[in-house]
């Protein structure tokens, strides 16, 4: 079985040596068809761009190649190397994330219910010491330790869309305003 912490610990020099922070290392998939995930981002921005994960991923390779021919697989088998940016809906992963979001909507999957629920689905209200709190759309306020949520992750809505802008755009193709109302016009006529 791999150890995802000890491959933490060889990938977060790595990437903070780039100057990245690392976000998750998650090993899925079963036999051959295993992806060992890497998001990492840039703490300024929070993203990461195509050649961060290209620079990122060759990294990680002749470091876990080095190793490998050493003897010292830090994931043995067959696997898929995915290197990227945590994305908008991005997991959160470390207690600084919570702090960081405060506001948006998230969901947290806990280790024992709290106030009867294993998940929570709401805005992230607080953030005291290693106490999260959410305004849960079921139950209302609920605060939570940071060790009992398994896992967590932003959701998906227009103020997170509002709030999270590409704060790279180069390579972007130029972006084409489309005037809607002269659509609807040409359709009528």
């Amino acid at each position: 079985m791999t150890d995802l912490a000890a491959v933490a610990a060889l990938v977060e020099p790595e990437a903070s040596a780039l100057g990245f922070d690392l976000v998750r290392v998650h090993l899925f998939g079963a036999g051959d068809d295993r992806t060992l995930q890497i998001m990492a981002e840039r703490p300024e921005t929070g993203q990461l761009n195509i050649d961060d994960c290209a620079t990122l991923s060759r990294r990680i390779s002749d470091v876990f190649d080095a190793l490998e021919e050493a003897g010292k697989d830090p994931v043995p088998g067959a696997y898929r190397l995915e290197v990227s940016s945590p994305g908008i809906d991005r997991p959160l992963t470390r207690l600084k994330d919570y702090g960081s979001w405060l506001g948006h909507e998230a969901r947290l999957v806990l280790t024992e219910a709290a106030q009867g629920r294993k998940q929570l689905t709401g805005d992230l209200v607080s953030l005291e010491g290693e106490m999260i709190t959410v305004q849960d759309k079921k139950v209302g306020q609920v605060t939570v330790p940071f060790t009992q949520v398994i896992s967590a992750k932003l959701m998906l809505t227009n103020k997170l869309i509002a709030a999270t802008r590409p704060l790279d755009t180069s390579g972007v193709d130029d972006i084409e305003e489309i005037d809607e109302n002269a659509d609807l016009e040409e359709q009528e006529d």
